[in-house]
C-alpha cells in the first residue's frame, strides 16, 4: 500500500471504529469500502488491500463485492455524481430526455466523469421518489420534478462551484468523498436538516382522511386444528 503514516494511522482508525460495530469483523466491510473510498474518491487497489489486510480477507474477495455494488466506484469518481433515474415513471416523465440533455451538455456518458472531473454522470435504476419524477440526485441528494432546463442549469451551479440546495432533505450537497465517509457510517451532523414529507408523498393519506378511508381490518389468524384440510395436532406423516 502507499498511503502515507497520517492517511494510513487515521484509516486504521476508523476502520477499527467500524469493525467493533460487529461481532464478525468480516461484516464491516461494505462501510470499510465505503471509507477507503471517501479518501482515493474511489475504491482503489490501496483500498482494497487495505480492507482485505484489516479484515483477514482476501484482495479477490474484497473486489469481489466492490464489483458487485455499483456505490463502489473502481475508477476516479467525480467530485458529483449526478444520477438522473430514467425507470420507467420518471422514463415516461422525462427522465430518459433529461439523460440524452446532460450527456450532451457535458460531453459525457453513463459513468463518465467531465474533464473537470466535477460531474460524474449516472444512469440510475429507480431513486424511489417516483411521486416526484422524474428526479435527478446529487451525491444522493434529491432534486425532484426535473426538465432538461433544470437539470443541466444544476450541473452548470456544481461544475461553477456554486452552492446548490436540493429540494428535500439536507439543505446543501456535500461532496462524494464526503458523502461516502457518511455511508462508511460517520453522521455529518445533517441528519435533521430539511422538512417532513412533501404533499406529493402525503397525498393519498390526505384523501384517506378526508373521504374516512380505512384499511380493512384483518382476519384472526388460524390454528391449525381451525384451517380447512389441516391435518389434526399430532397426526403429520402418519399416512
Amino acid at each position: 500500500m502507499t498511503y502515507d503514516a497520517q492517511t494510513l494511522t487515521s484509516l486504521k482508525s476508523d476502520a477499527e471504529a467500524i469493525v467493533a460495530r460487529y461481532p464478525d469483523p468480516r461484516s464491516g466491510l461494505l462501510p470499510l469500502l465505503h471509507l477507503v473510498q471517501s479518501v482515493d474518491g474511489y475504491v482503489s487497489r490501496d483500498g482494497i488491500l487495505f480492507c482485505a489486510e484489516h479484515l483477514g480477507l482476501t484482495p479477490a474477495e474484497v473486489s469481489a463485492v466492490a464489483t458487485f455494488y455499483t456505490q463502489y466506484k473502481r475508477h476516479p469518481n467525480g467530485t458529483y455524481t449526478v444520477g438522473v433515474c430514467t425507470n420507467t415513471l420518471c422514463a415516461v416523465m422525462g427522465g430518459d430526455a433529461i439523460f440524452d440533455e446532460l450527456s450532451e451538455h457535458l460531453g459525457v456518458g453513463h459513468d463518465e466523469t467531465t474533464d473537470d472531473g466535477a460531474i460524474t454522470l449516472e444512469r440510475v435504476e429507480c431513486n424511489a421518489a417516483c411521486d416526484y419524477a422524474p428526479v435527478v440526485m446529487v451525491n444522493w441528494e434529491f432534486f425532484d420534478n426535473q426538465t432538461p432546463q433544470t437539470a443541466t442549469a444544476l450541473a452548470d451551479d456544481l461544475r461553477a462551484g456554486k452552492p446548490v440546495a436540493p429540494t428535500r432533505g439536507a439543505s446543501s450537497v456535500c461532496t462524494f468523498k464526503q458523502m461516502s465517509r457518511v455511508l462508511a457510517g460517520f453522521p455529518d451532523g445533517r441528519a435533521d436538516e430539511g422538512g417532513a414529507a412533501g404533499e406529493p408523498t402525503l397525498a393519498g393519506l390526505r384523501l384517506a382522511r378526508e373521504h374516512g378511508w380505512t384499511a380493512p381490518a384483518g382476519e384472526p389468524e388460524q390454528s391449525a386444528e381451525q384451517t380447512p384440510g389441516a391435518a389434526p395436532a399430532g397426526e403429520e406423516g402418519s399416512k
